[in-house]
């Protein structure tokens, strides 16, 4: 977030070039948001005629005791109440419509930008953030320019129209109630400003409380075990004390504003019925336009407010929209060529029929790399090929750096110099789908999505018939532990694969991973966190069906890695040696030393 934009914000300034970057999402829709505009002129107009109603029924047919004309009144008053009625409506469903759409339209955008970040957007930002951005930030956008905008303009039509309107019937009366207006102006304007900052302050304590829920709920077990209830309940009351505070002193500020404004509304209505009456004591002016005055004083009050709250609404609002501009405007670390996308298509729209099929032949031809956030290189004029059905194991120390020869050979970063090459050809001259398209992940802790254990397995490849997911069940080894389930295939996983063992998940990723028939399969510490029975299986559906392909294992238990073709040891994000298991522990190094005291540890267990 930009700090100058947040103090311009806080400080009540308007910015016009951040509500430039709203208009190619509102430019579709200014049809409707031209219809809402001259229909809340034309409901303005009609609110600024029912006062002169009034002041013709008092004084053609109350006064003088006649009902000349009643009836075609009746009439002409009846269409106008209808026609206001029928403007209700349309307006009513035009703006549900326009917020809608705007708020599926920056939705999409946001959506559509989510999908093409890289990796390394993920690892820094906050998943909350994002969420906010995608809902409560659209919604709010939305919101303002379907309703609180256009009820500007109802506002500044009726002020205008009743100003017309009083000059019209007595401009003594009309300046009077000039006098009163500003004031009500600026001190809607203060109170507004005040009033809005701590309704803020209230959302974010109310953030904080609802993440403290989330964070007690999802941590319960954790808390029991290690005795923090206490702690827990002193930071919640602190919370929700401040939850308080914040709460009464911006009731506080309601309870006072409302009376003032009341009162200076009154106090308008009171001179003009003390200088009213005397005028028509003096029969200078008719009951009927005393009346009218005394309606629109009081009308009056309404839309001042309504400017002054739209317009803090309008302050406050720049900063949703520069979040979400921020998210839509995030630049991609890693991006398609334009002649790679007309000839391979994007992540929307794929042209599958120009993909060539991949070998899994995969080259590091002089690749230098440091991540975008960092400052020392990983990897220096590093090279290496490793061909197609090669098993490539990673091995070192937890946060060695194992995964980054992985998120360079699939693509999730980029090489900062040389070159990555994929059956002879640079990486970058094909279209990413294309790459990750065929590849097959397994991680540590693996992602199910809510749904049967079946769609699970399905969103490997999404068109295969069930006789295809129970083969690929069968082939890893997952088919017996899934028909155990309640409901084998058709068990519910829960959110997130809770209702699960962590090897049930495993087995379910692992035979998803398989579904997609991938030529180059990865396996990011994917025995690291279940028991042996699972690991026997995992490790036996490995041998069978890693076979022919090209496979990445990053391993943290050096036994699962012994058969590998290669095994890369990294240490303090570097590969400082390499070679088959045989050739490793000949060498008596660094490789030597791990599985050494690893093989010590099994035995002593």
């Amino acid at each position: 977030m930009n700090p100058s934009f947040d103090e311009n914000a806080a400080r009540g300034r308007f910015d016009a070039a951040v509500w430039k970057k709203l208009w190619p999402f509102v430019r579709p829709y200014k049809n409707k948001l031209l219809t809402l505009v001259v229909l809340m002129v034309v409901i303005a107009g009609v609110d600024i005629a029912m006062p002169l109603f009034q002041r013709y029924a008092i004084d053609r047919f109350i006064t003088p005791s006649s009902t000349d004309g009643l009836a075609l009144f009746t009439a002409v008053y009846a269409a106008v109440l209808l026609l206001q009625g029928g403007i209700v409506v349309v307006f009513s469903r035009t703006s549900m419509v326009l917020e809608m759409s705007l708020g599926r339209a920056l939705k999409r955008a946001c959506f559509v930008r989510l999908q093409e970040l890289s990796f390394s957007y993920y690892n820094q930002t906050p998943v909350g953030y994002i969420l906010a951005r995608v809902m409560s930030d659209t919604n709010r956008i939305s919101g303002l320019v379907a309703w609180s905008l256009v009820d500007l303009f109802w506002a500044a039509a009726y002020v205008v129209g009743v100003f017309a309107a009083m000059m019209a019937l007595n401009v003594r009366l009309a300046l009077l109630v000039m006098t009163v207006v500003p004031v009500i102006a600026v001190i809607t304007a203060l109170f507004q400003s005040r009033i809005l900052r701590t309704n803020r302050r209230v959302r974010a304590v109310n953030s904080q409380i609802t993440g403290a829920y989330n964070e007690g709920i999802t941590g319960a077990k954790t808390s029991k075990t290690l005795v923090i209830e206490p702690r827990n309940d002193r930071d919640f009351s602190a919370l929700t004390g401040h939850m308080y505070r914040a709460s009464v002193h911006a009731t506080m500020l309601n309870a006072m504003f409302i009376p003032i404004v009341l009162f200076f509304g009154s106090l308008a209505c009171a001179l003009i019925l003390q200088q009213g009456g005397y005028l028509v004591m003096e029969n200078a002016l008719e009951i009927g336009v005393l009346s009218a005055f005394v309606s629109y004083a009081l009308g009056i009050l309404e839309p001042v407010q309504q400017m002054a709250r739209v317009f803090a609404e309008v302050i406050a609002t720049q900063v949703n929209i520069e979040r979400v501009s921020a998210l839509i405007e995030h630049p991609c670390d890693i991006t398609d060529t334009p002649e790679v996308i007309r000839r391979y298509g994007d992540a929307f729209s794929p042209k599958t029929e120009n993909w060539e099929p991949i070998r899994g032949d995969i080259e590091f031809d002089h690749v230098w790399f440091r991540y975008p956030d960092g400052g020392e290189y990983i990897l220096e004029d590093f090279c290496l090929h490793i061909p197609a059905g090669q098993n490539v194991a990673i091995v070192g120390e937890t946060g060695a750096g194992k995964s980054t020869l992985v998120n360079l050979a699939c693509r999730f970063f980029e090489p900062t110099r040389g070159r990555v090459l994929i059956d002879g050809r640079d990486a970058r001259e094909r279209s990413q789908l294309w790459l990750h398209s065929s590849l097959g992940y397994v991680l540590q802790s693996p992602h199910l999505f809510s749904g049967t254990v079946m769609d699970n397995i399905r969103y490997g490849r999404l068109d295969a018939s069930d006789e295809e997911v129970y083969a690929a069940a069968r082939l890893v080894s997952a088919d017996a532990a899934i028909r155990k389930m309640e409901k084998g295939y058709l068990t519910d996983v829960g959110e997130g694969g809770s209702r699960l063992s962590t090897g049930e998940k495993q087995l379910i990723s692992f035979a998803r991973a398989m579904l997609a028939d991938p030529p180059i399969f990865v396996l990011d510490e994917a025995t690291s966190s279940i028991d042996t029975e699972t690991e026997q299986l995992i490790q036996h559906a490995i041998s069978r069906v890693l076979t022919g392909r090209t496979s990445f294992l990053i391993a943290h238990r050096l036994s699962t890695i012994r058969h590998a073709d290669l095994i890369l040891v990294v240490r303090a994000g570097r590969i400082i040696e390499r070679g088959t298991h045989e050739q490793l522990m000949a060498l008596g190094g660094y490789y030597h030393s791990l599985f050494t005291a690893m093989t010590i540890d099994q035995q002593t267990l």
